[in-house]
């Protein structure tokens, strides 16, 4: 489970906010520890902890908007219907979360995105 939910994250939030966000699973697992079993780590390690519950945060809240151009990209995804994905589909597909081969068309505009699928741009 935990390899599948690494591999959607890849695609949908991009590498590093992956691995900061998966790299938390020890700081949960010691928590655990200290809960369950009494254990009690040393002083470093709740500053260690401290430092990556800060880097979680602020990715987390991170606001990226900028004026950008998607090229035209012919592919297959999960996906429901928003600036992205404007295609005809009959009226019950076009209301749901659906998979099938599509085309985006180019497109230029700026609103609020992460390193996804769709924002692939250099900076």
């Amino acid at each position: 489970m935990s390899l599948v939910l690494f591999i959607h994250a890849l695609r949908e939030i991009g590498s590093a906010r992956t691995s900061t966000w998966f790299a938390s699973g020890p700081f949960i697992g010691t928590i655990l520890s200290v809960i369950v079993l009494g254990e009690r780590p040393p002083v470093e390690y709740w500053m260690a902890a401290l430092l990556m519950l800060s880097g979680m945060f602020f990715l987390y809240f991170e606001v990226h908007r900028h004026i950008h151009q998607h090229e035209r990209l012919a592919h297959a995804h999960p996906h429901e219907h928003d600036e992205h994905h404007r295609h005809e589909h009959n009226e019950e597909e076009y209301k749901s979360k659906h998979d099938h081969y599509h085309v985006h068309e180019p497109i230029t505009h700026s609103h609020v995105h992460w390193p996804d699928i769709h924002h692939r741009h250099i900076h």
